[in-house]
């Protein structure tokens, strides 16, 4: 038998769908099973043992990778049960011309005849999309393939490769002598509503590093390096340093995660990564309802200000950007230093 998945478009998405995906892997052990999906997602799974190959699907780039080359490689590979995560109809006209005999999907953008299994999404009583945890409609897909239910527990994994690089880091910035390093994730791919400024960051670094005497680590994604490199300036402290100089992976992202005493976020990719290695969390909401990437992770506190305004899901800020400006670092410190005292009970 071969399965394909089509993996979400977007980092963090990718990591809420490994119940599902891990779930998949276990009902058909013995099937071949493949990834459809973004180039740039692919190093969130690397590691895994879940997927013999991958297709690339991407509307740029060579012919291979756009829906005529992707559609004619699942051809090849005579798929039996194509189950996309994914909600356009791109994706569900690559299955369908990729000959996929069963095709699994929720009934969106008008791709209902495309698909052999319909699932409908979450509506309220006006019709809309309900905000709804993203991992339960990634669950729901896998039950309608035929898997138990997968249950909330992210899962990724690090590669050798990923953890030499992260060595390489922690022995320049002399990690290997502190008791513990706090990881600053300012960035976010969807957009410069989701940011907390930087001059928060950077108070918010001060603080940790006088009241835990820790070590702080500003991540960073290609296009963050300078965000990076301005919050552990405005720090002033040789405690706060930058990834901004760095070789920089989303394998190294995790490995430097993964060993990390607390991660402090905004509601991007990074987040879910210090979910699913089991770190204390502390997300920072602005603009987005915390209810579509719900994780339910007790390790995990969420901090939202509620506005008139919001949440407005919007990528740019219109007005003033209240629903992050009014989140303190004073806040942040007291819900990261609270959440590091239960891990440390629990550990003890």
């Amino acid at each position: 038998m071969n399965v394909a998945v089509f993996l979400p478009n977007w980092v963090g998405d990718v990591v809420m769908a490994t119940p599902a995906v891990r779930a998949l892997r276990s009902h058909y052990a013995g099937a071949r099973m493949i990834a459809v999906c973004r180039p740039y997602v692919t190093g969130v799974l690397e590691g895994a043992p879940w997927f013999d190959a991958i297709v690339p699907l991407d509307r740029r780039g060579p012919w291979s990778r756009r829906w005529g080359g992707a559609a004619w490689q699942l051809r090849r590979e005579e798929i039996d049960l194509a189950v996309l995560l994914t909600n356009s109809f791109h994706t569900g006209l690559v299955a369908w011309l990729g000959g996929c005999k069963r095709r699994v999907g929720f009934r969106r953008y008008g791709r209902g005849p495309l698909l052999t299994d319909c699932l409908e999404p979450i509506r309220d009583e006006q019709g809309r999309l309900k905000p709804s945890p993203a991992i339960d409609d990634y669950n729901r897909l896998a039950q309608r393939a035929g898997c138990p239910w997968p249950g909330h527990r992210l899962e990724l994994f690090t590669t050798p490769a990923d953890e030499e690089a992260a060595d390489r880091v922690w022995n320049k910035f002399g990690f290997t002598r502190t008791p513990g390093v706090t990881c600053l994730n300012p960035g976010a791919a969807f957009g410069a509503a989701k940011h907390w400024p930087a001059e928060s960051f950077a108070r918010l670094a001060q603080d940790l590093v006088a009241w835990r005497g820790e070590r702080v680590l500003v991540l960073c994604g290609p296009g963050e390096r300078e965000l990076a490199a301005e919050i552990a300036r405005r720090a002033g402290r040789p405690e706060v340093v930058a990834l901004a100089e760095e070789p920089l992976s989303l394998g190294l992202s995790k490995a430097l995660i993964r060993r990390c005493a607390l991660l402090v976020t905004t509601d991007s990719g990074p987040r879910h990564f210090g979910v699913a290695f089991e770190r204390p969390v502390v997300t920072l909401f602005g603009p987005t309802h915390i209810a579509w990437t719900e994780t339910y992770s007790p390790r995990e506190v969420h901090l939202q200000k509620q506005v008139p305004c919001g949440p407005c899901q919007l990528r740019v800020c219109p007005l003033d950007h209240a629903c992050m400006r009014q989140l303190s670092p004073d806040e942040v410190l007291r819900a990261a230093l609270e959440l590091l005292a239960r891990a440390e009970r629990k550990a003890s």
